[in-house]
């Protein structure tokens, strides 16, 4: 019996998953995590990090290479020279003596900085950890900062779309939530054609594994696919941060956002001038490439609907959803408050709603029309109004 036998303290995936969902305290001083994504073998992940490497030990970065795989591409492993290397261990599975990365000497070590490559690979049978994310966590739970790199398709929520694309199966997975609570991911990107153009060269693989895979992973459409779901995480994500920032900083329209991201939200109700707005919103989105958004909002003065008003309504948002709008409903004690709620949960730079003209004489005295709320109560969001031909007004 060995002494990791009886002192076998080893956190179980499912512990240190939630220790990194946040339901578990993070100890203090723990390592941050930084991640180079790309979207299939051969962008450029490992080279990214081994330069980045070279950076760190120029500046004076105690740093360690844990475990990096150079495929055999030998620019590749010219950038190991320098670095100091860890030496693996090696495990017997089956009669087959395999090397991984030593865990525990990384630890002792004790490094500022250690570098480790394929976040997303399965240890051999016999390791102490299954997982290499394991290692990763185990290395930060020791104070120390980890980089790595990680391809898309290995991401849990994505593997068995991509196994249908490719036609390969997608063998080792990494949990969605390792990726999203890292402390920085950099995307490392290439278009699908300069990438086949490496395989030709002989800069991925050898040529004679170059040519079956450029005919079967590699193809042109694969890749296309696997880029769009590594650039589809990344603006997920960088929007993510981008609303904390926003929070943090105190912002409360959604006006500072129309540099960055242009977001068209329609209010939906069961009239006929709801139609209007979401065609007229739809074309909006569609010309600033940006999401539409239909938003209800229940109050309590519409309680009380009627049937034909209910049945309109559900219309309306079928036509919605017709135009891929994604659908938001909240409630709100008026109209104009739940507008501007949506306005900034949603971050929208542009708001369309439909509205009649506005009422004449002596029905206007002592009311506020939606729209004077919005303009007074937003002030930094664009308001476009679609008239109805109504001439009851709100």
């Amino acid at each position: 019996m060995t002494d990791r036998d009886e002192l076998d303290v080893r956190p179980s995936a499912d512990a240190m998953l939630a220790r990194i969902r946040g339901d578990e305290a993070a100890l203090g001083g723990r390592g941050r995590l930084r991640i180079y994504l790309g979207m299939a073998p051969g962008v450029g992940k490992t080279y990214r990090m081994l330069e980045e490497a070279h950076r760190r030990v120029e500046r004076g970065t105690d740093l360690v290479v844990g475990y990096v795989e150079s495929h055999g591409r030998p620019l590749t492993a010219a950038l190991l020279d320098g670095l100091e290397v860890i030496p693996r261990a090696s495990v017997e599975h089956r009669g087959v003596v395999i090397e991984e990365m030593d865990t525990d000497a990384v630890i002792a070590r004790a490094p500022t900085l250690a570098i480790v490559d394929e976040l997303a690979h399965t240890n051999v049978p016999g390791s102490f950890r299954q997982k290499r994310w394991e290692d990763v966590e185990a290395i930060r739970d020791a104070g120390i900062h980890v980089i790595s790199t990680c391809n898309v398709q290995h991401l849990e929520s994505v593997a068995d779309a991509v196994a249908t694309i490719t036609g390969a199966p997608v063998n080792e997975r990494l949990p969605d939530d390792v990726l999203a609570a890292a402390d920085e991911v950099e995307l490392v990107d290439m278009s699908p054609r300069a990438l086949r153009q490496r395989m030709k060269h002989g800069n991925v693989y050898p040529p004679e594994r170059a040519a079956i895979a450029l005919e079967r992973f590699f193809s042109e459409g694969n890749l296309t696919a696997l880029r769009e779901l590594a650039l589809r995480f990344t603006a997920r994500r960088v929007d993510e941060q981008l609303g904390v920032i926003a929070t943090d900083a105190g912002a409360r329209t959604g006006g500072r956002f129309d540099l960055v991201a242009e977001r068209t939200l329609v209010v939906i109700d069961g009239s006929p001038g709801a139609r209007l707005a979401l065609r007229r919103g739809a074309s909006l989105a569609s010309a600033l490439r940006g999401p539409l958004v239909g938003l209800i909002v229940e109050t309590p003065a519409g309680s009380g609907a009627s049937f034909d008003a209910s049945r309109d309504l559900r219309e309306n948002l079928d036509y919605a959803a017709d135009l891929g709008a994604e659908i938001v409903r909240l409630q709100a004690s008026d109209l104009a408050s739940g507008v501007v709620e949506a306005v900034r949960t949603r971050r929208a730079t542009r708001v369309v709603l439909a509205a009649a003209p506005p009422a004449r004489g002596l029905a206007r005295l002592g009311r506020r029309s939606l729209l004077d709320e919005l303009l007074e109560r937003l002030p930094g969001v664009e308001l476009h109004v679609v008239p109805t031909g109504d001439p009851g007004g709100r």
